[in-house]
């Protein structure tokens, strides 16, 4: 019996965005959440500045690879409970049918390779993808609906909304979810904050 949700991040070439989210997924909340990403032109490797954002503190960051979205599409892939666009080529007019027809969610963050940019403006569009992500992760972690495992009287599948807030998403008792992410300079707290209307002005495609 699947005794945890599995969640897909799509971008397009699969080597910030979604890198960065299904690594957050699994540190944040792996004991519920099996986290993949991919996308439909999966880059030769993860970009050097996502690498950065991780940091040390992040466990599984060693293991991320690109991956092209086909390897989730054959009989023999996983089930996903939710799949999640992180930019608009990969949302659900796009993208490919997964089986197990699992919910479909939009998240919009920014763009850190957008072209035109010098180096220091993609670095902090880098760092800002890497928060916005952080918030929209925090706040799938701490709906109600996943506090149940799969299988066991409550199920998510295509219930969760398709418009999952940047900002606050409260727990069954009304508080926020809180998280802890260890970076270079030790241990800070993560919460699901509000995102500001900048945040939420551009797409990702990595």
């Amino acid at each position: 019996m699947t005794t945890k949700y599995k969640v897909l991040f799509l971008c397009r070439d699969n080597s910030a965005c979604g890198v960065i989210a299904e690594a957050l997924l699994r540190e944040l909340a792996g004991h519920r959440f099996e986290a993949f990403s991919a996308g439909p032109e999966p880059a030769a490797r993860v970009h050097p500045l996502a690498v950065a954002q991780l940091r040390s503190g992040i466990s599984t960051r060693d293991i991320l690879s690109p991956k092209s979205w086909l390897e989730f599409t054959g009989e023999w892939a996983p089930r996903m409970d939710l799949v999640i666009a992180l930019d608009e080529s990969v949302d659900e007019h796009h993208a490919p049918a997964f089986p197990g027809a699992p919910s479909l969610l939009a998240w919009s963050v920014a763009d850190p390779l957008v072209d035109g940019v010098p180096d220091d403006e993609r670095v902090r569009l880098f760092e800002k993808m890497f928060w916005q992500i952080v918030r929209q992760v925090s706040a799938l972690i701490a709906l109600p609906q996943f506090d149940t495992p799969p299988g066991h009287g409550r199920c998510a599948r295509n219930k969760v909304s398709t418009a999952l807030p940047a900002g606050d998403a409260p727990r069954g008792d009304g508080a926020l979810a809180n998280h802890s992410v260890e970076d270079s300079l030790g241990t800070v707290t993560v919460s699901a904050t509000s995102a500001s209307p900048e945040d939420r002005a551009t797409t990702c495609d990595a």
